[in-house]
């Protein structure tokens, strides 16, 4: 049988697949993963299987109005960071969905973490509900999960290799 190479010398998948990445010229987002963890564990997390997107995550502050009636514009500073909701885009698959499926909508606060391909790590805590997404002739079978964030995100630094950006 002859032995058949199925990649390139030149094509280093391991690139994107570990925090010794040099993110310092941008990154592609393969290799991004979404985990949970049970309600109260932040140290056992699994992984939500074949993610297709993942959402901008952070929050804006809300605005506070301070303008007086000696100012002439109207004026504000920042408040408090508003909740927000992160919807993620999955690719069924029978076995993640059944593991999803059971807890959602259960109004527990679990656990989740995004850690993105340079080893940047985001973690928020929230519940979630799922949706089945459209069925169309020709097209994948996809769900969302959309977890009500209650705390977070926060975000570690990527320990990413490469030089200096210089700041």
């Amino acid at each position: 049988m002859k032995k058949i190479n199925l990649y390139s010398d030149k094509l280093n998948l391991q690139r994107f697949a570990g925090a010794d990445v040099d993110s310092t010229q941008g990154l592609v987002a393969t290799g991004t993963k979404l985990e949970m963890a049970q309600p109260g564990d932040t140290t056992t997390y699994t992984e939500v299987a074949d993610v297709k997107t993942i959402p901008a995550l952070g929050g804006s502050p809300q605005e506070v109005d301070v303008t007086t009636l000696a100012d002439t514009r109207a004026k504000q500073i920042e408040g408090i960071e508003a909740a927000t909701t992160a919807a993620f885009s999955v690719q069924y698959k029978g076995p993640s969905w059944n593991a999803v499926e059971a807890k959602a909508g259960d109004r527990q606060q679990y656990n989740w973490r995004v850690t993105y391909p340079d080893g940047m790590v985001a973690t928020f805590t929230g519940s979630f509900t799922i949706q089945f997404g459209e069925v169309a002739v020709n097209g994948a079978l996809t769900y969302t999960i959309t977890v009500t964030i209650s705390d977070g995100p926060n975000f570690t630094t990527s320990p990413s290799t490469g030089a200096s950006s210089g700041k």
